[in-house]
């Protein structure tokens, strides 16, 4: 039995490794996107929604609750934006070479980590050290 010294650190993953990234991050930005075209139809449709011939408390409680809907919308809709914003960059990290590399550490994320999470730039250490 010999004893294997750890071989040292990949420094890039690998074209096939990339491949893969890049694959679950075309899902989620195509997902994502379709998400956030919904949102903004149902925020354009909804102006003028509402029940004709509701009168006093029933009218004003219905439009404070399109309101607080719109306002939720809203911010679902930017935070899909900055997703979406988020999963482009890590595409253009994929074609620059630079995808999967810790901006703290400079080592490699692990794999486990960028398939829950594409878009991070930090490994759980770095991360866990800035908080």
């Amino acid at each position: 039995m010999t004893n294997q010294a750890p071989k040292e650190e990949n420094l890039r993953y690998s074209e096939q490794e990339l491949k893969e990234f890049e694959d679950i991050i075309n899902v989620k930005l195509t997902a994502s996107r379709n998400e956030l075209t919904y949102i903004k139809a149902s925020l354009n449709g909804t102006a003028g929604e509402g029940i004709d011939g509701t009168v006093g408390n029933a009218k004003l409680m219905e439009d404070v609750a399109d309101s607080n809907e719109k306002e939720s919308l809203n911010q679902l809709a930017a935070r899909l934006q900055k997703f979406i914003r988020l999963l482009e960059l890590a595409l253009m990290r994929i074609k620059n070479g630079t995808y999967g590399i810790c901006v703290d550490t400079g080592k490699l994320i692990p794999k486990e980590r960028l398939r829950v999470v594409p878009h991070t730039q930090q490994s759980v250490e770095a991360k866990k050290a800035r908080l």
